[in-house]
């Protein structure tokens, strides 16, 4: 069971974070505020931590922010801010984002699916076993569904946000493994001390992060988001998550593999504007019993800019989701067929 850091309950724009978070070399969050009203719990992770804010009560609902240079829990706060009056919500910062742990981590998705199962099985105790609802955006769609197909058992559905593995040319990305070393060459050049920081200084300037937004958001990106990637992107470490992504080794070259293998109820979200808007190869879902797809006329994150159409679509997709608590524990992490088992240490059959 995870400690929540004092005061438990922090207001919204001040830091929750101890003398002891304070102090840790890899991450220094002290002039990161939380992003939304919460109790931020640090749960152990290799000598740093994942970040899991938590506020409301009600059947879980556990939520993850895309992956991209400046990514962070802010991502989700409209869903965050509505779903707590009838949920427990939980916002998990992924490791080199927001108030997680920050450095010269493993990167890899290997990684990344692990911090999900962390924080999932974290959620499920914390909720007297009841399984656990999670939506992510983008990227972070096929961490969670490669999650939900090693331990099932710990959710009752999924939701995806404009996720990644749907654009045109997707059917092609079936049967390889994700990139299990710590770096690839590409991630070790752009890491470097002679290239990260002006590089990295470019990438996350203010107007650097409007323009990606722009993009994201198909028009005018919202300005809290914009001032809060600005300063998530500027704590101490946070490039090498960055730079990980930006190698392009986090794209899992199996991931309509992974989709097609899903047997949980899915809803898929997406928009039509924008530079993320291609779903072209989203038709397959259509025979499939346990997706549903549901577009909105907007950019990349319908949840801000059609909060009115989007919630209550997922509130609906929520609340036909089984919430009773299955019996006894969930069993050891396993392989779905034909598929491995992507772990903390790489792969394994």
């Amino acid at each position: 069971m995870p400690d929540p850091i004092t005061p438990a309950r922090a207001r919204a724009g001040r830091s929750a974070l101890g003398d002891d978070a304070r102090a840790d070399n890899r991450h220094n969050a002290a002039s990161l505020p939380l992003p939304m009203e919460s109790t931020l719990h640090a749960l152990p992770w290799d000598g740093g931590r994942l970040a899991l804010l938590a506020n409301g009560d009600g059947p879980p609902l556990l939520l993850i922010h895309s992956v991209n240079a400046a990514a962070s829990g802010y991502e989700v706060k409209p869903i965050f801010d509505t779903m707590k009056a009838r949920r427990r919500v939980f916002s998990l910062d992924l490791p080199g984002f927001g108030l997680s742990g920050r450095g010269p981590d493993r990167y890899t998705v290997a990684r990344y699916v692990e911090a999900i199962l962390t924080a999932a099985r974290t959620i499920r105790e914390m909720c007297g076993g009841q399984r656990v609802a999670a939506l992510a955006l983008s990227l972070s769609a096929e961490f969670l569904a490669r999650a939900a197909l090693q331990q099932p058992e710990l959710f009752s559905g999924l939701a995806l946000v404009t996720p990644t593995g749907f654009e045109a040319g997707a059917q092609n990305r079936r049967g390889g493994m994700p990139e299990a070393g710590p770096r690839t060459g590409l991630e070790s050049i752009l890491t470097t001390r002679l290239w990260r920081g002006g590089l990295f200084g470019l990438l996350v300037s203010k107007p650097s992060i409007r323009f990606f937004l722009r993009r994201t958001f198909g028009g005018p990106p919202d300005a809290g988001l914009v001032d809060y990637a600005w300063r998530s992107a500027h704590q101490p470490g946070a490039s090498f998550a960055a730079f990980a992504f930006a190698s392009g080794k986090l794209f899992s070259p199996d991931i309509r593999d992974i989709y097609e293998a899903l047997e949980l109820p899915v809803w898929l979200a997406h928009g039509t504007r924008g530079s993320f808007s291609d779903f072209s190869e989203a038709g397959w879902t259509m025979a499939r019993p346990n997706w549903e797809v549901a577009s909105f006329d907007t950019g990349a994150f319908p949840h801000f800019q059609a909060p009115g159409a989007f919630l209550p679509r997922l509130e609906r997709f929520l609340d036909a989701l089984p919430q009773e608590a299955p019996a006894g524990a969930p069993p050891p992490l396993r392989a779905a067929p034909h598929l491995r088992v992507v772990s903390n240490g790489g792969e394994q059959a």
